[in-house]
């Protein structure tokens, strides 16, 4: 008979932070990927003025800087954020370095 497998949680405070700092970056990577995604497919369209076109690569391009940032801050690369999701493949379309 074997012995009881017993399991231990990790509940090192900075640990669980940065785990959970990563968790949320990638959602906002794969939210931030799909808006970029999204606004291609409205400049190919033509769908948009020339100001919400202007607007639009503003608020992406500030908001590509301060994942960067947040990155940064949390010693994580936006590669770090990718999931490896088997079959399916990759969860973000190129996490970057």
């Amino acid at each position: 008979m074997t012995a009881p497998r017993t399991h231990t949680l990790d509940l090192d405070p900075e640990r669980v932070t940065n785990d959970l700092a990563a968790l949320v970056l990638t959602v906002v990577e794969l939210l931030r990927q799909l808006m970029e995604r999204q606004a291609v497919r409205r400049f190919d369209e033509g769908t948009l003025s020339a100001e919400q076109e202007d607007r639009l690569g503003t608020a992406l391009m500030l908001l590509d800087e301060r994942m960067d940032e947040l990155c940064a801050q949390h010693g994580l690369r936006r590669s770090d954020l990718n999931l490896d999701l088997g079959p399916l493949g990759p969860l973000l379309a190129d996490p970057g370095p």
